[in-house]
């Protein structure tokens, strides 16, 4: 199991740890993406599976990072959660709150601390 697969695994038991109804259909190997610039993370969802991936550029940002971008994506697995509605909202600002994590819907390689794979080096 890679260091992706721990992190992930953390995250979701984090997650159940504090009644986030997280789905049980999670993918467990995490898919390094090595062509998106514009996103760190996503969730898919194919009949009821999900699978999570995260951009080969976040692989450079502290772990603390990596986990909030895979908690930000499992969260989507919850009912009503696909979306960065009100749901999702709520379960951001409770891992927030107890893990003192900074899940928000946006974020920037500056506040992650990564080159920014957009602009010309």
């Amino acid at each position: 199991m890679n260091k992706y697969n721990n992190l992930l695994k953390e995250v979701i038991s984090e997650a159940t740890n504090i009644n986030i109804p997280v789905s049980i259909n999670i993918d467990p190997n995490v898919i390094i993406n090595t062509r998106a610039k514009g996103r760190f993370g996503q969730c898919k969802k194919h009949n009821e599976q999900y699978s999570i991936e995260i951009s080969e550029h976040l692989t450079q940002a502290e772990e603390k990072h990596i986990k909030e971008t895979l908690a930000h994506e499992i969260l989507h697995t919850c009912p009503n959660c696909m979306n960065h509605g009100r749901q999702w909202k709520l379960y951001a600002m409770i891992m927030n709150n107890k893990y003192n994590y900074d899940i928000s819907r946006t974020n920037s390689c500056e506040n992650m601390g990564i080159t920014d794979p957009n602009i010309e080096q």
